[in-house]
């Protein structure tokens, strides 16, 4: 009998660019990445916690670099992955949470959340699909959404704004690149516990609001996104592209 095989969730021999890594999310899905035989390439603002994560990547024995970059930055982005490129994987988990009422959201602060969360993101992912396009790869890009991109919350207007902004050119980009092999995705967390939302959960009432929403009971780790990261990234995906994978323990199930 022959019978199908399944294909790998390794990633030897790619290179993978996350953004955002010096911590939360983006750490974990650098850590994982890496140990599915990707090599690294660690990007965010703050260099001394990213020359952390190299060191301790490789002291387990994985390919990882350091690389001081700030999303919001586009020249400078652009440039930096020209340069670094191509990658065949992206990991885009750089963002702003601000948190506000929407009556309270200042300028600056609107301008800050859409200047990351979407033209941050929207010129990354685009820079690393055009590296692959000009060396005529395949390759995987993921932005790291939230599940506010596809529900409302609590002081969450100028949020929930940019994650579905983030969710419409993830679309767009994955009908343009389908053809050329570049699949392009994102993943929709719950609330994670990282230094991120610990303003949330900081507050009673705000953590009873998260608790009753979660059909699973729990908030989620770092840990439940991983696997996420490296399914997308790898060939068990190779059909999966413009979706979104929900990691948000049943919360937008209603």
């Amino acid at each position: 009998m022959d019978l199908p095989r399944t294909p790998s969730f390794r990633l030897d021999g790619k290179r993978a660019l996350v953004a955002g890594a010096s911590s939360g999310i983006g750490q974990a899905c650098a850590v994982a990445l890496a140990e599915h035989g990707a090599e690294v390439v660690l990007a965010a603002r703050t260099a001394a916690k990213l020359e952390a994560l190299e060191d301790a990547l490789k002291a387990r024995g994985h390919a990882a670099t350091a690389l001081s970059l700030d999303v919001a930055d586009v020249p400078a982005t652009e440039a930096a992955v020209a340069a670094n490129g191509p990658f065949d994987i992206l990991v885009n988990s750089a963002g702003l949470a601000i948190h506000s009422p929407a009556l309270k959201t200042t300028e600056a602060d609107f301008d800050a959340a859409t200047g990351l969360n979407v033209k941050g993101a929207y010129f990354l992912t685009r820079a690393v699909a055009r590296g692959l396009v000009e060396a005529g790869r395949p390759g995987s890009l993921i932005n790291i959404s939230s599940q506010m991109a596809k529900v409302g919350g609590i002081d969450r207007a100028v949020y929930s704004a940019t994650k579905h902004a983030v969710e419409g050119f993830t679309k767009s980009m994955a009908i343009e690149w389908g053809p050329k092999g570049i699949r392009v995705n994102t993943i929709c967390p719950t609330f994670i516990v990282t230094p991120l939302t610990r303003q949330t959960f900081d507050r009673p009432e705000r953590r009873a609001w998260v608790e009753e929403k979660i059909k699973l009971g729990r908030v989620g780790e770092v840990e439940d996104i991983m696997g996420a990261a490296v399914f997308l990234a790898s060939d068990a995906a190779s059909l999966i592209t413009g979706t979104a994978l929900m990691v948000d323990g049943g919360w937008t199930a209603d």
